[in-house]
Parts: structure tokens; sequence; C-alpha cells
């Protein structure tokens, strides 16, 4: 259910380090707990700079509206903008088409705080 070579933020947010860039999306878990997604709102452009934390959209669905946060710091390299014209992309593919934005990483050791699957796994067992 959650890839094991992805880390989660407690936010349900997944970063894949590829290199020295971070892509970044919402977890299995997140998209499934918000049912159906109907609009993707990425409030971030190439270039803005990021810090761990910083909302960078929302994502709404029939039952609800969710703030997105970036679990590193960075610049935006590239923001997903297919997800505006496609938002049930979250729901169908969250780990491949469904990326959210992408970052130049900033401090590469923030990775290192983020959870493994296993722990996310368990941090998700007791919502």
């Amino acid at each position: 259910m959650f890839p094991k070579d992805l880390r989660f933020y407690t936010e349900h947010e997944w970063v894949r380090v590829e290199g020295d860039e971070a892509v970044i999306g919402i977890s299995s878990f997140a998209q499934d707990q918000l049912g159906e997604v109907v609009y993707v709102d990425l409030q971030k452009a190439e270039g803005d700079t990021l810090a761990s934390g910083d909302q960078f959209g929302e994502v709404e669905s029939v039952k609800s509206v969710s703030e997105l946060f970036t679990p590193v710091s960075g610049e935006v390299l590239a923001v997903n903008e297919a997800l505006s014209g496609a938002p049930e992309t979250v729901n169908a593919d969250p780990y491949g088409e469904a990326w959210m934005v992408r970052v130049k990483l900033a401090d590469p050791s923030e990775v290192d705080e983020l959870m493994s699957a296993e722990e996310y796994e368990a941090f998700v067992s007791g919502v």
C-alpha cells in the first residue's frame, strides 16, 4: 500500500527523491480519506521557494477541502498542471501521474526526518 522507496510526512504527503530533487504528492491513505477528488489547486509556480511545512495548494473532494504542505524545503522546479484538468488522477494513481510538485532540495537531510513506509503505515493505523 505504501511504496518502500518513498518517505512520508505527518500531513500525508509523500516524497520520492530523484538525485537532488524531490517529487511530492499525497498518499493513498489521504486520497482514500478524501474520497472522490474533484479539484486540485496547486498555488506555487516554477522558481518559487518553499520551506518545509509551507502550504503549496489545496485538494477538494466531495467530502472536504484539504491543504497541501511541503515536507521539504527548496525551489519549485515543476508543478503538475495536468491535475487541474484531471483531478481524479489523485484517486487513480496517487504515487505516479498524480505527483504535484517537483522541488530542488535545499537541505537533503530533511528527507531523513520523514517517515519510512513502515513508520507511516503504523502512523495511519492509529488515525
